[in-house]
């Protein structure tokens, strides 16, 4: 048996992000070839980055529920890692994915995981907590609870700011603006 490497699974990985934008297809094949190679090597921590990274290939080509399998299988991994900010970011992907398939419920309880693992970790980025604070918002604000929404589009737009994403502020302010003037 073959048994893949460590840095042969990160080289591939490098290959797969690298071709992400310019060539997806053949992206899709060089993840779906690493997290083989990562399966037959025992290589857990690879497998999650190589099966987040094939998710994130079929969100792009708009298969969200082909991906969704994808990412439950790196949390479950993630679980085992015992890596906390590791686990909220691909959590707050799932959450992303059933917000797509417009599973609001659903999305709003990985949204509430993600966030308090980050909440507790004193090394959660700001543009992080941000990111999964956005979402979350679009999912309050769109089931009416409007000063929930409005206090969380506060929260981001602050944490948008922290990380010089102008675009993010940008979103948020108007996002509140339009929910204050109702």
């Amino acid at each position: 048996m073959n048994t893949a490497s460590v840095r042969d699974i990160n080289e591939l990985m490098s290959e797969a992000r690298g071709l992400r934008f310019k060539n997806p297809e053949a992206a899709h094949r060089v993840y779906a070839n690493a997290v083989e190679r990562c399966r037959e090597a025992q290589l857990h921590r690879e497998l999650i980055e190589a099966l987040k990274g094939l998710g994130q290939i079929e969100r792009d080509l708009s298969n969200p529920r082909v991906a969704l399998p994808l990412y439950k299988e790196a949390v479950a991994l993630c679980r085992e890692q015992e890596d906390a900010l590791l686990l909220a970011h691909t959590v707050r992907h799932v959450g992303d994915i059933h917000k797509d398939l417009e599973r609001d419920e659903l999305a709003a309880s990985c949204y509430e995981e993600a966030l308090v693992i980050y909440r507790a970790n004193k090394e959660t980025q700001p543009l992080d907590l941000a990111n999964t604070i956005r979402p979350f918002a679009l999912l309050k604000e769109n089931a009416g609870e409007t000063e929930e929404a409005k206090r969380l589009w506060a929260e981001a737009r602050d944490l948008y700011a922290a990380s010089n994403i102008k675009e993010g502020v940008a979103e948020c302010s108007r996002r509140l603006t339009r929910l204050e003037n109702g």
